[in-house]
């Protein structure tokens, strides 16, 4: 929740609270549906037409077509419907309430990014999609005013994050990092947003006899036990904290730089670029799927990877296509590509000093994922469903790559103080 907004008292708070519970059902729903989506979307695009056109895998022209024409449909989205797409994915991750009539141009937008092979990943989008069902409950709700309606515009957003980071720990934690600004009005103000996360799980969970749809697994499978802390993992975990923060900072600027052109067809041309990066990946042995996308699927990939040379190939190729995707008018989120990179820039620990696949994994999302959010916790706690049980003792030393990756890009890129202004970019406002 921002900072400047407070809590309603009273009866109208408790009836807040419950209209949180209410609104959880409903977010989570949507985002299941959507993620269920953007799923399908890529499994016919990149598994289903190869093969009805003879091939195996995706073939050249598609790798390098399929991102033009997901650029379209962003163009398309951000031209002719309103809201712009969603908030430039540059800018990290918004908290502003999502008004109802931009839920078209945010999905559409999300899946030709997303659905098409664009280095973003699904959390902005999601969080949007909630915070809508949120806002959409609030005017039914009359007398909730400015306040409920960033109360349940939280609460739907913190509902649809708990169905894509695995259950309401994650998002509950990001809550309260994100809202610690607020003091002692953070617990009061927040708990509808952990409320609805909550009951918004069960869908996933089910309850009583009732299965539910499933809970989606964060955890990596077959990852080897790691067991016993060694201090030269602890100094890994330094040096890829150090490391992670000096690579998002510059996507950062990479992206920065692209996104000051400024011209809303330049994601054309940003889709044209991440479809050459992924034939050039291909060229030199990683494969093009790896390249393209948030990364999420490809973490055990680079972590099982035995070659120096393809993980540099796979670090470049994912760095360049990212800041690309974060500057050229894409729309999705910024934390999955960034927990690649973390967890590639890992695996060259792996390759060069047999490091344990399962600490790599730990502290290279702990600590681009810090690095990207600038939170501590939230990402330790990630990281840590990430690796599951295969991985409780790597925990300290993710904790140490998290932190040391937070001091490093605080020192990097400071962030603006409270009452400074966000700097003003080319691209358009999402409120349009």
């Amino acid at each position: 929740m921002r900072p400047g907004v407070q809590r309603p008292s009273g009866g109208t708070y408790l009836r807040l609270v419950g209209l949180g519970a209410a609104v959880g059902v409903p977010a989570a729903l949507v985002a299941a549906a959507f993620l269920s989506l953007v799923h399908q979307l890529q499994h016919w695009l990149w598994h289903d037409l190869p093969d009805a056109l003879g091939g195996d895998a995706p073939q050249w022209y598609l790798v390098l077509l399929l991102p033009v024409c997901g650029a379209l449909i962003v163009l398309g989205a951000r031209l002719l419907l309103p809201g712009d797409g969603g908030h430039l994915p540059l800018d990290g991750l918004s908290t502003k309430p999502t008004p109802p009539r931009h839920v078209p141009g945010v999905a559409l937008a999300a899946l030709g990014t997303l659905g098409f092979g664009a280095v973003l990943g699904p959390e902005a989008p999601v969080i949007a999609l909630g915070s809508a069902v949120g806002v959409a409950v609030s005017r039914l709700y009359r007398s909730a005013g400015e306040q409920g309606t960033a109360i349940l515009s939280n609460a739907g957003s913190f509902s649809a994050i708990s169905a894509l980071f695995g259950g309401p720990i994650v998002a509950g934690m990001l809550l309260v990092e994100g809202g610690v600004g607020i003091g002692a009005a953070l617990l009061p103000a927040l708990l509808p947003g952990l409320v609805a996360a909550a009951i918004g799980y069960l869908i996933f969970i089910g309850l009583d006899h009732w299965p539910g749809l499933g809970a989606p697994g964060l955890a990596v499978p077959d990852l080897p036990r790691y067991e016993g802390t060694h201090i030269y993992d602890l100094l890994i975990a330094i040096a890829v904290g150090a490391t992670a923060a000096v690579v998002v900072a510059a996507v950062h600027r990479l992206g920065g730089r692209v996104a000051r052109i400024g011209a809303r067809p330049l994601v054309l041309a940003g889709g044209a670029a991440v479809g050459a990066l992924a034939l050039v990946g291909d060229a030199l042995g990683a494969d093009p799927q790896d390249v393209l996308f948030s990364g999420q699927n490809s973490i055990a990939t680079v972590v099982e990877t035995d070659s120096t040379q393809l993980v540099l190939v796979l670090l470049a190729t994912k760095f360049l296509a990212y800041g690309i995707s974060l500057g050229c008018g894409f729309r999705g989120g910024p934390i999955f590509p960034a927990i690649f990179l973390g967890v590639a820039l890992a695996a060259l620990a792996v390759v060069w000093f047999d490091t344990s696949p399962t600490l790599a994994i730990a502290v290279g999302a702990s600590a681009a994922m810090a690095a990207q959010t600038r939170l501590l916790f939230s990402p330790l706690i990630f990281a840590a469903l990430l690796v599951g049980t295969a991985g409780t003792d790597a925990v300290p030393a993710a904790a140490l790559a998290s932190a040391t990756a937070w001091l490093a890009i605080s020192r990097l890129q400071p962030a603006p103080a409270p009452d400074q202004p966000a700097p003003t970019r080319s691209a358009p406002s999402p409120d349009r």
